[in-house]
């Protein structure tokens, strides 16, 4: 399994399309990659009339384990709402040996990153930075280093996804190599 953190810096938005367009990039027919969102919002995700098999078999197993969490499988994916605190990062750990053999993209606020990174059932492998460098440069720089010699794999990204690419993800409907023309994914999925 290979943990992604995405994380928008700053002002930045189109970090959760991201974490979408990863999760899709990272699923195949037998294996759907998990979009775990942990947000203020507390909005249980919608479930989708279309779904693929692997996604709904994830959805069911998740939500046998974790039955206060909101869960829904939509196309490719599943996706997990948590609460964007301390009990959100528990649950994010507790539902990660659910995926098993794919990708889980963890969606996160600025604040939830140090403690991620010190949870002990996250683990993560690497991490996307969505940041406007016009406007965050330096912080962008000052996170990215620490990522790096915490020993992850790391890419900024410095433009939102396209609004039907975004979108897309965000349905679980996005063939691997689009969104970002599929680079970015195998620099941060590893030789997938």
């Amino acid at each position: 399994m290979s943990v992604v953190l995405v994380i928008g810096l700053g002002a930045a938005t189109g970090s959760r399309a991201a974490a979408a367009a990863l999760a899709c990039a990272g699923s195949e027919p037998d294996r759907a990659g998990l979009l775990v969102e942990l947000s203020d919002e507390g909005r249980a995700p919608r479930p989708s009339l279309v779904a693929g098999a692997a996604a709904r078999e994830l959805e069911e197993r998740l939500a046998a384990h974790l039955p206060e969490a909101g869960v829904a499988s939509r196309g490719q994916i599943c996706r997990l709402a948590l609460p964007a605190d301390l009990t959100g990062l528990e649950s994010a750990s507790a539902a990660l040996p659910a995926v098993r053999d794919s990708v889980a993209a963890v969606h996160l606020p600025p604040r939830l990153l140090q403690p991620a990174l010190e949870a002990p059932g996250i683990r993560p492998a690497a991490a996307l930075l969505r940041a406007d460098l016009d406007r965050d440069r330096a912080l962008t720089a000052l996170v990215a280093a620490e990522l790096i010699r915490s020993g992850l794999r790391v890419s900024v990204q410095k433009h939102p996804l396209g609004w039907l690419t975004a979108r897309r993800a965000l349905l679980g409907a996005l063939p691997a190599a689009e969104g970002d023309g599929g680079r970015l994914s195998r620099r941060l999925l590893g030789a997938r």
